[in-house]
């Protein structure tokens, strides 16, 4: 499954992820990843929740993106909520190669049993229609 938080700058995304992922930890049979870029959710995320900061991994662009999220699924089964923030600080700012990410990824959260969380720094209008449907 798919979750989009969508909004324009300073419009909440981050602190609604935040409160997302604790409450995720207290309620999952599994593990709880949050992929951020830099280290600013450090103290803001329960400790069990495993925070990558993607900078590490020197990922850009929305194909990176994807093969990053393949290979976070192939070495651990047991990935039950990934929350992704700043996506497109990460990805860039396009919105045809984040939807098309999307497709790809959702037949490999549904193989995992898994959720994907990501914050969108935009207006929902800017958004593929087809993503629309994730926007909670």
């Amino acid at each position: 499954m798919i979750k989009l938080i969508v909004g324009n700058k300073g419009s909440g995304k981050t602190k609604t992820l935040i409160s997302m992922v604790n409450d995720a930890v207290k309620s999952s049979k599994g593990n709880v990843v949050c992929v951020e870029k830099g280290n600013t959710l450090t103290f803001d995320v329960n400790h069990q929740v495993r925070l990558i900061d993607i900078d590490d991994y020197s990922i850009f662009g929305f194909d990176a993106f994807y093969g990053f999220f393949c290979g976070l699924f192939a070495g651990n089964y047991d990935i039950t909520e990934v929350f992704v923030d700043a996506t497109f600080k990460v990805g860039g700012k396009d919105v045809v190669a984040f939807a098309g990410m999307i497709d790809k990824l959702s037949p490999l959260l549904e193989k995992n049993g898994a959720t994907m969380t990501f914050t969108v720094s935009c207006d929902k209008s800017e958004l593929p229609e087809r993503v629309h449907q994730y926007i909670i």
